[in-house]
């Protein structure tokens, strides 16, 4: 029995051939969707709706340190498990204790080093199966690039 997830992929895949497309809009595939009979979704609660958006809030706030000028996130949540259930947390940087901050920086590197590896399964893919044309080759030590974003200039200072 295919998973929920498998089922949409493989009606993303009859979208492609039947409208005979390389590049697509998830929008229109699912309305193509919802026309073949699949589901929608039960709307969200309006407080898991609104608890979305205050995280969202949450991973914007900037603030500036005093002796750097740089940019800091104020927030930082961190997944846990509580009893069967999957919890997020939510911590101020500049009180929050060393656990918690600890486990929210080592989980968003962990998601950054999984997004690297699919990235490179993916060009070396794309490589193998496309011989004749010039690879493409993505670095994966970063170490440079976030040198390089630390000492340009900032933006807003060039705008003034």
């Amino acid at each position: 029995m295919p998973t929920k997830h498998q089922e949409m992929q493989r009606i993303i895949r009859h979208y492609r051939e039947t409208k005979g497309v390389s590049e697509w809009d998830m929008h229109d595939v699912v309305k193509f969707a919802v026309g073949m009979g699949f589901p929608l979704p039960a709307p969200i609660s309006p407080l898991d709706r609104l608890a979305k958006e205050f995280s969202q809030a949450a991973r914007e706030e900037l603030r500036h340190d005093r002796n750097t000028g740089r940019p800091y996130r104020a927030n930082h949540a961190y997944r846990t498990m509580q009893g069967a259930q999957q919890t997020t947390f939510w911590v101020d940087i500049d009180e929050a204790p060393r656990k918690p901050m600890v486990k929210s920086l080592v989980q968003r590197r962990e998601q950054t080093v999984g997004d690297m590896l699919q990235l490179t399964f993916d060009a070396e893919h794309w490589n193998r199966i496309h011989p004749k044309e010039e690879p493409i080759v993505i670095p994966t030590d970063l170490t440079d690039d976030v040198e390089w974003r630390k000492n340009s200039p900032d933006e807003n200072e060039q705008a003034s």
